[in-house]
This record gives C-alpha cells, structure tokens and sequence, in this order.
C-alpha cells in the first residue's frame, strides 16, 4: 500500500514542479540584481555552448562570440533556471525512491541472515541431540550384550513348575 502512495506522491511533486517553475521564471525576470547575475550567467552559458557546437563541427574556436542581447539572454537564463529547477526535483525525486527501495532491501537482507543463523542454530541443535543419541544407543547395545535381553529389560526369568516344585 505504501509503495504506491509513494510513487503517486514522486509523480504529484514532478507535476508540480512545472508550474512551480514557470512562475519562478516569471519572477526572476523583474528583480534587478538577479536579473544582473542570470544575465551573466546566459551569457557564460551562450559562450561556452557555442564554442562546444564550433568545436563539434570543426569551425574555428578562436574567434570572438557575439553576446546575447539582454533579453534573449534573460529568456535562455530563465528557461534554463526552470529546467534545472524541474530536473533537481526530478533527480531528488529518484534519490529518495532509490534510498527508500534499498532501506527496503536491506531489511529484507536483515531479516534472511536472522532466518538463516536461526537455521543455522537449529541445525547445530538438532546436530548436539543426534549424537547423544547415538552415544544413548551405543550404551543401550553395550548393556545388551553384557546383560541380554532380558537383563536390559530387568525382566526376571520366568519360573516353571519344575524350578517351582524343586523350591519347595
């Protein structure tokens, strides 16, 4: 029951996250030292996957990038601070999945070594008790060589009536 509730609440927060994250680029949009830093941040962003694409394609790497216009950049810094936000929930979303699942699996680790040392135990006992069984039964067979069956037994010979006649 709990497993579901789980899953159901990690597809609820990543469903969340989406608007959570439009209205947090909205917002970033209008403070004017954020503005400032995801600006510098888009441009730094714009550089570096240029020079990748250039690299990637063979251009030259050496030549100077044109930076993004104010607005395309706050658009791109935005865009990625949503995407990020959405990815980080994701991400923690499946660490706490992972986490729960192996706390899970190590109970069940747990209690299958207590089941096996409990087997364990048991067969040690079971062993114990068969050889004082056998030494029961050696004793047993010992006495009955010595004494017969009847002497095991603690029977008296029975008595007939010529071992009656001749006691009187």
């Amino acid at each position: 029951m709990v497993l579901p509730l789980v899953k159901l609440g990690t597809l609820v927060l990543k469903t969340l996250s989406k608007p959570i994250a439009a209205k947090l680029k909205q917002q970033a949009a209008f403070h004017p030292k954020f503005r400032q830093k995801i600006i510098s941040m888009a441009q730094a962003n714009h550089r570096m996957t240029t020079t990748m694409q250039r690299r990637i394609y063979g251009h030259s790497t050496d030549v100077e990038i044109r930076p993004l216009n104010e607005e395309k950049a706050v658009q791109a810094a935005v865009d990625l601070i949503g995407e990020l936000f959405v990815f980080t929930v994701a991400g923690a979303a499946v660490i706490f999945e992972v986490q729960r699942s192996s706390r899970s699996e190590a109970r069940k680790e747990a209690i299958r070594k207590q089941e096996l040392e409990e087997l364990r135990q048991r067969d040690q006992n079971l062993a114990v008790e068969v050889e004082l069984l056998k030494q029961k039964l050696v004793e047993i067979e010992q006495l009955a060589k010595g004494r017969g069956l009847s002497g095991l037994l603690k029977m008296k010979p029975a008595q007939t009536e010529i071992d009656k006649s001749a006691a009187v």
